[in-house]
């Protein structure tokens, strides 16, 4: 994050979010602000706090996925959770501090992935040994024979080459017994086989992999003997605190809209189990105590039925900044099919060039799904940039089901006219509209 300027952060934005650049203006600031903070004095960093934002506007035109993008640009820990899976304290379910213990477990998870990197080529070496091992007694068996030196020499420079990687070996590998969950949806588990942990050696079993496979699992349990376990739980502790960036989805769905009823009643309950977290406090995680006064919070929701207004005033006050999107026009429907290196019409491309279609899309047919996507979008539900997999799935569904790669390679451009002609019955919907008053 310390080697991208917030102009860099927009423009790596840009590749995949069309439009919004308010929105992704703001968001870059704020990480830029993260990289600031942390150069300063520690009497300084105490004083400043994240500036958390709300992001407005609906469903369908890049809330989700400025936030998704995010987590795949910076390293610093993410984590994005929907507001709708909380309860309030005494209703059974997720209560809110589950979501800073997401974020500390993939903190820590974030930091032993990185220290396993710095000593892969030493538990590589170790591994390499353990595989030949396997694979030379289970070559010797096939051959039913004893292994000589120079049969030993030339397995091992096979398996530099890769020729053996699909053949099955036997390995000990390390028995993980599976954690259990105290309460259901509470996110507390407990190992009943770590207890005893330090006391007796790890259980292992033999298994059947492929020598591929038994290296990537060999090399990770090697790894994970080289790195001190408690630099990672303190290391990944102080990056979540310091730099961790929780995304809220759909807190427009917790705003009380004027009726409190049924299951309505405990909406603000979910709101005020949120502040303090928000606000700043400590919770308890089964690597200890976390201070989320320094996290960086980004809510996202669209508003349809309550406002901003509706939340509590405290929960109001610790989002300073509120950025509202726009709904997707029709130029910008256009970008959206062209210019993202994820855009629709490449991904088509490159499904079905598996079947040896070679599809391309005319200008022409680009206006005429955009336009038609605009207007969908304007007499029925407004979905946003969600409409556009709808209309593509409905227009090249011939074409899916009937490619199988036994033919040679079909060059297909999809024009105007072959929209008109496959989305008939969504074209003579959208023109019988104009005729309603």
């Amino acid at each position: 994050m310390n080697q991208l300027s917030p102009r860099q952060i927009v423009a790596e934005l840009d590749k995949y979010i069309i439009g919004q650049d308010k929105a992704k203006r703001e968001v870059a600031v704020a990480l830029r602000n993260r990289y600031r903070r942390s150069r300063l004095p520690i009497e300084s960093q105490e004083e400043i706090t994240p500036k958390n934002i709300i992001m407005k506007g609906p469903t369908g035109v890049g809330k989700t996925e400025i936030a998704r993008r995010l987590a795949k640009l910076v390293k610093a820990p993410f984590v994005k959770v929907e507001a709708t899976k909380f309860t309030e304290v005494g209703y059974v379910g997720r209560d809110c501090e589950s979501m800073i213990r997401d974020l500390v477990e993939y903190s820590v998870r974030l930091v032993r992935e990185e220290m396993k990197k710095e000593v892969a080529q030493k538990a590589s070496a170790i591994a390499k040994k353990s595989v030949l091992k396997s694979l030379k007694a289970t070559l010797s068996n096939e051959k039913g024979e004893t292994p000589e030196k120079m049969f030993e020499d030339d397995i091992e420079k096979r398996f530099e080459n890769g020729e053996f990687n699909d053949t099955v070996i036997e390995i000990e590998v390390i028995d993980q017994p599976k954690s259990m969950e105290l309460v259901p949806g509470s996110g507390t588990e407990i190992n009943l086989g770590s207890i005893f942990d330090g006391f007796m050696p790890p259980k292992k079993k033999k298994r059947k992999f492929t020598v591929k496979e038994a290296m990537r699992i060999l090399i990770d349990e090697e790894a994970s003997k080289l790195i001190d376990e408690d630099n990672v739980v303190e290391e990944g502790i102080r990056r979540a605190e310091q730099e961790g960036i929780i995304f809220i989805d759909e807190i427009d769905k917790i705003a009380a809209s004027g009726k409190t009823s049924g299951v309505d009643v405990s909406r603000e309950g979910v709101q005020r189990d949120i502040l303090p977290i928000v606000e700043g406090s400590t919770v308890n995680t089964k690597y200890g105590t976390v201070k989320t006064d320094y996290i960086l919070f980004i809510a996202a929701g669209a508003f349809h039925i309550s406002q901003v207004e509706d939340l509590i005033p405290e929960l109001q006050g610790r989002f300073p900044i509120i950025v509202e999107l726009s709904s997707l026009t029709k130029e910008d429907f256009v970008r959206i099919l062209t210019l993202p290196e994820n855009a629709l019409t490449k991904q088509y491309k490159t499904l079905l060039a598996v079947d040896n279609i070679d599809l391309s899309f005319s200008e022409d047919a680009i206006e005429e799904i955009a336009e038609l996507c605009v207007e969908m979008n304007a007499t029925q539900e407004d979905i946003g940039a969600r409409r556009l997999h709808t209309i593509m799935e409905n227009l090249l569904e011939d074409i899916s089901f009937n490619a199988d790669g036994t033919h040679p390679v079909i060059n297909l451009t999809i024009d105007k006219k072959y929209v008109d002609e496959h989305l008939s019955d969504m074209v003579s919907r959208r023109n019988l509209k104009k005729f309603i008053l």
